[in-house]
């Protein structure tokens, strides 16, 4: 039988400027990456205190010390996308040396600082920040591309079972080829329509503002679900619950109501033994660093109350993914 304790299941995108060469210059954006090291840092630590157990799904091209390291690494087939924008392997001539000389584009240290703490688990981001549903990439270029991430993690010790896709474009088709590399869980989306999986420009302007209000109002529910609902195929899909955004000072009075969509729905969670998934990303809290750091403790300081006078679980998703393939039956 499945635990009725509440479950608070964290995953954070570890992505640097990979994650949004795409939409953001370097010179525009240089505040947030600047601070996506100290916001790592400062994360571990507040884990450390409140016992928090995370996933960090990892874009696989920081797992290397040196662009000779990466770029012997790269797999043979690569994705043709439509949009030429979205090509990472057409900027990797504009990345420097190494970690040392370029901490936007590498992340080695940084993944091993992270998989040496308690309860934390490197899981993968994609090798190349993949778009699985954007024209012009197909299932064999994803397989590559998987296959290369776990590669990666291989050369650092670690073992990836838990996927994360980027703009969470999980493609269904794609399901079996996850199972087969050896991947338990990857993230889904929210069930509420505003959150399906979508290309980018499939994602119009109306539905990323609906988005943006849902995180201070509830537009969409709590977005909690029972843990046996979703245990049936591996990989199993662990529905994310809410993004965590960055402090935005145009919109700081807010910042209460912020906070309560966020507690409202982990308590919700702890009193019906329901799950509630957190992510974000580093980068994203790279600005404002202190007032981001105090908004995160605030929810881990809710989450410890949660777990002393309810029980409440702090769990990552190997973890998660692993409690519900022993304890449920999986369909076949």
């Amino acid at each position: 039988m499945l635990d009725p304790r509440g479950i608070f299941l964290i995953s954070i995108d570890f992505e640097l400027y990979w994650g949004v060469r795409d939409k953001k210059t370097l010179e525009a954006y240089w505040r947030n990456l600047e601070g996506a090291r100290p916001v790592i840092a400062a994360t571990l630590d507040l884990f450390r205190t409140y016992e928090i157990h995370a996933t960090w799904a990892t874009v696989g091209f920081l797992f290397f010390d040196t662009r000779e390291e990466l770029l012997a690494a790269l797999p043979e087939r690569r994705p043709a996308y439509a949009d030429a924008r979205l090509d990472p392997y057409q900027y990797l001539g504009a990345i420097g040396a190494g970690e040392g000389a370029d901490p936007f584009h590498f992340g080695a240290s940084e993944v091993r600082r992270i998989a040496a703490q308690p309860h934390q688990e490197i899981g993968s981001h994609t090798f190349s920040h993949y778009y699985c549903l954007e024209r012009g990439q197909d299932g064999a270029t994803f397989r590559a591309d998987l296959e290369a991430a776990i590669g990666a993690g291989k050369r650092l010790g670690v073992a990836i079972e838990s996927l994360v896709l980027p703009r969470n474009q999980f493609n269904e088709a794609y399901g079996p080829i996850c199972a087969e590399l050896g991947i338990k869980a990857y993230r889904g989306t929210p069930a509420a329509w505003i959150f399906q999986p979508r290309s980018e420009e499939a994602t119009s302007r109306a539905i990323r503002a609906m988005r943006l209000a849902d995180a201070y109002v509830n537009l969409t529910g709590h977005g909690c679900y029972r843990p046996e609902a979703i245990a049936r195929v591996a990989p199993l899909n662990i529905p994310a619950s809410r993004y965590l955004r960055g402090h935005a000072p145009r919109l700081a009075a807010l910042e209460p109501l912020r906070l309560r969509r966020i507690t409202r729905s982990m308590t919700h969670a702890a009193r019906h033994g329901l799950a509630y998934h957190l992510w974000w990303h580093p980068h994203s809290l790279g600005a404002h660093r202190e007032r981001n750091m105090a908004f995160l403790r605030d929810i881990l300081e809710h989450h410890r109350r949660l777990r002393e006078t309810r029980g409440m679980e702090s769990l990552n998703m190997r973890e998660f993914a692993g409690r519900l393939l022993r304890e449920a039956p999986r369909e076949r």
